[in-house]
C-alpha cells in the first residue's frame, strides 16, 4: 500500500535540523490538501446523492476507526453548532466506541461483528447516507460497516488512500485520495489524515450547501447559543435583510433565534407567516425570499 511504503523524500528526516524537517513536513500536509482535487468529480456526485437522499429525516453515519475515526467525528459533531443539524440525525460509528475518540484502541479495528451491530442497531434505510473513512482502505470495522449500511439501503460512501482497496468496493460512492507515501511511514494521521478532514469537509459543507443551511455564504441555520453567536446571528440578519442592527435583533426575538425567520419578519412577514413561507420552501432562504419578491 502506498500509505505503508517509505518515501525516499523522508528517509533521512530524523537527521536533519529542526526546521529542515518541519518544511518538509509542510510540504507533505501541502501535497495532501493538492490530492484531493483529482477527486472532486467523485466528491461532487457523492454530495449531490447525499443531499438528495437526506429529505427531512435521513441521517449521517460516520463509521472509522483510530484516527480516521476520530476525524471523522470531528466534521459530524461540528455540524450541529454550525449548521444547526439535528443532533438525533447524527450516527457515530467508532471501533472501540466513544472511549476510542481519546485513547488507541487498535484492536477494536478488526471487529466486524461490532460494526454490523452498531449499523443494526441504527436501523438504517434509503433515506440515510453513511460515510466510511480509512486511510489503507483495509480496515475490517469499516467495510464491514459499510457492507451492512448499503446491504440496507443506505448511501453508502467510502474514503481511502490507497486504489483498489476494499473500502471503495463495498462503497456505492468510493472517493480515492492518493497521497503517496507518508513523512513517517504508516503514519496515515499526516498526510492522508489531513486529505480526509479536507474531504469530509467539502462533503459535509456541500451537503448542507445543497439543503438550503448556506445562503450568500452565511450560516442561515446557525444555532445563536452564547453572546458572540448572537451577535454573528445579528450582524447576518442585517446584511441580509438591508436593516441596522438593532431591528435585527428585534426580528430575532421575533422569531426565537431563528435567522431565516427574522430575515422575513425584517422584509414584513409575520413569524408565523415567515416559517409557513420557509417550510414551503424546504428551509431554503433563497427560494423563501424569491416567493416573497
Amino acid at each position: 500500500m502506498s500509505t505503508e511504503r517509505i518515501s525516499a523524500r523522508y528517509v533521512d528526516l530524523d537527521a536533519w535540523e529542526t526546521g529542515e524537517a518541519l518544511e518538509a513536513m509542510l510540504e507533505g500536509q501541502l501535497s495532501a490538501v493538492a490530492a484531493v482535487r483529482a477527486a472532486l468529480p467523485a466528491l461532487g456526485r457523492a454530495v449531490d446523492d447525499a443531499a438528495s437522499r437526506l429529505g427531512e429525516a435521513g441521517r449521517l453515519v460516520y463509521l472509522g476507526a483510530g484516527t480516521s475515526g476520530r476525524i471523522a467525528v470531528q466534521d459530524g459533531a461540528e455540524l450541529t453548532p454550525t449548521f444547526d443539524w439535528p443532533r438525533e440525525r447524527l450516527v457515530f460509528a467508532i471501533a472501540g466506541g466513544e472511549g476510542a475518540l481519546v485513547a488507541s484502541a487498535e484492536g477494536a479495528e478488526d471487529d466486524e461483528d461490532a460494526a454490523v451491530a452498531a449499523m443494526d442497531a441504527a436501523a438504517l434505510g434509503p433515506a440515510d447516507v453513511a460515510i466510511g473513512v480509512a486511510a489503507s482502505g483495509t480496515t475490517p470495522f469499516t467495510i464491514a460497516g459499510i457492507a451492512r449500511a448499503r446491504a440496507a439501503g443506505a448511501l453508502t460512501i467510502g474514503i481511502a488512500s490507497n486504489a483498489d482497496a476494499p473500502l471503495l468496493a463495498a462503497a456505492e460512492r468510493p472517493i480515492l485520495i492518493e497521497t503517496g507515501g507518508e513523512p513517517i511511514a504508516g503514519s496515515t494521521r499526516m498526510k492522508a489524515g489531513t486529505a480526509q478532514k479536507v474531504a469530509l469537509n467539502l462533503i459535509s459543507t456541500g451537503i448542507m450547501l445543497r439543503m438550503g443551511r448556506v445562503y450568500r455564504g452565511m450560516m442561515v441555520n446557525m444555532r445563536a447559543a452564547n453572546a458572540k453567536l448572537r451577535r454573528r446571528a445579528e450582524i447576518i440578519v442585517a446584511r441580509i435583510a438591508g436593516c441596522d442592527e438593532e431591528t435585527a435583533r428585534a426580528a430575532l426575538a421575533e422569531g426565537d433565534g431563528d435567522i431565516k425567520v427574522a430575515v422575513l419578519v425584517v422584509l414584513g412577514a409575520e413569524p408565523d407567516a415567515a416559517r409557513a413561507r420557509l417550510a414551503a420552501s424546504a428551509g431554503n432562504l433563497r427560494l423563501a425570499l424569491a416567493d416573497l419578491q
